[in-house]
């Protein structure tokens, strides 16, 4: 029996409308929707891409928690059995859409699992998405790097203070519960920066100024910060 293929798929930063025709197509044409979560409905991955493909309603969905932790033996748990009910699917001959946020390859969960599927002969495709960073710099109407500019993207949750260093744009992503530290170190730094928290969903907020971030923003919130 042939074996199905695994295709990560990325429904762009929240704006239904920001999704790709590929993207569409592959929730349409397959039977089987993986998502990042215990209940499909309640993931941010539906309720976007449900707005656009009102046929992801009648799919068949493949559960899969992903907890938010830095605990190693948690992840790497997690992650294997989240594999494991993928290759179950693919043995009968299924393909598996997984939908993620923004793009697949960039800070992206599904990557963990496609690696895993990929090292067991599995054939996989990641299908792009639009990155938040791009987004964001969209809704601010803001280039993000000219000319000989550097481009960085930082995981803010982890130590930063030498990355703000660097040349160029930084885009901080991720940073989660220390959004109040990455402030403080941003206005010690004396640098000019604009969040966008939830770009493109309903409760999107933006904040001109490192002083308007609230230091209880959602996990959704990303900082551009531009060279003085």
């Amino acid at each position: 029996m042939n074996t199905g293929t695994l295709y990560g798929v990325g429904i762009g930063p929240g704006d239904p409308k920001l999704m790709t025709f590929r993207a569409a197509e592959l929730i349409r044409d397959n039977e089987i929707i993986a998502l990042p979560g215990e209940k499909a409905e309640e993931t941010v991955a539906y309720q976007i891409a449900v707005q656009t493909v009102e046929e992801l309603k009648q799919k068949t969905f493949l559960e899969l928690p992903m907890p938010m932790t830095k605990d190693r033996e948690l992840l790497e748990k997690s992650h294997e059995e989240a594999a494991d009910r993928v290759e179950e699917c693919l043995q009968k001959g299924k393909n598996v859409v997984f939908l993620t946020l923004g793009d697949p390859t960039v800070y992206s969960t599904y990557l963990y699992v496609h690696k895993r599927i990929a090292q067991r002969g599995y054939r996989t495709e990641l299908t792009s998405g639009i990155t938040s960073f791009c987004a964001v710099a969209a809704k601010l109407n803001i280039g993000l790097v000219e000319k000989a500019e550097e481009l960085h993207v930082i995981p803010a949750s982890y130590q930063i203070e030498d990355a703000l260093k660097l040349p160029g744009t930084k885009v901080l992503m991720k940073a989660g519960r220390k959004i109040g530290q990455v402030k403080e170190l941003l206005k010690k730094a004396g640098m000019q920066a604009m969040m966008i928290e939830n770009c493109g969903m309903e409760n999107e907020k933006i904040y001109q100024t490192v002083d308007e971030i609230p230091e209880n923003a959602g996990y959704y919130s990303l900082i551009i910060v531009k060279e003085n």
